[in-house]
């Protein structure tokens, strides 16, 4: 099973294969517009900036599982657009963790479980995914995008 194996509905509502991000560096992480790490979606933008022409892209899946992403996705697409200028792929609001899980994230935290658990505890977990569409490392919310900055440059 590979990241490529998974079709999601983005921000817009449309779905989507994951398969076109194939052969693409990927960093999956989930969002909260609401959340006290909300500031990193400016670094996000910045490495999506950075290393698109490089075929990296960052995937952003808003949750509320921590209760910090209420709006509708019409409404967090106008806050990541407008506040966080995000032009990186955003999709629509999923679970990540429990009994509705999604099945990407059942996936992600399978493959690279936490610690002490598997499941994620917060908001802003990310995932890098290499071109083969594999899970190489997870980071925990508190790593800032730029601190994963070099690990992303070792696969690209």
């Amino acid at each position: 099973m590979s990241l490529y194996d998974f079709t999601v509905t983005d921000i817009h509502g449309k779905e989507r294969s994951l398969k076109e991000f194939k052969d693409h560096v990927v960093l999956v992480t989930n969002t909260a517009t609401e959340c006290g790490f909300a500031y990193q979606f400016k670094g996000f933008q910045k490495l999506y900036e950075r290393y698109k022409d490089q075929k990296f892209v960052i995937l952003g899946f808003p949750s509320n599982d921590f209760k910090q992403e209420t709006k509708p996705r019409e409404e967090i697409l106008e806050k990541c657009t407008l506040i966080y200028e995000i032009t990186f792929p955003m999709f629509d609001k999923v679970s990540v963790k429990g009994d509705s899980i999604h099945p990407l994230f059942e996936w992600l935290t399978h493959v690279k479980g936490g610690f002490p658990t598997k499941s994620i505890k917060w908001n802003f977990t990310k995932f890098l995914i290499d071109r083969d569409g594999n899970v190489l490392k997870r980071f925990g919310p508190r790593r800032k995008p730029e601190a994963i900055e070099k690990y992303i440059k070792e696969i690209l």
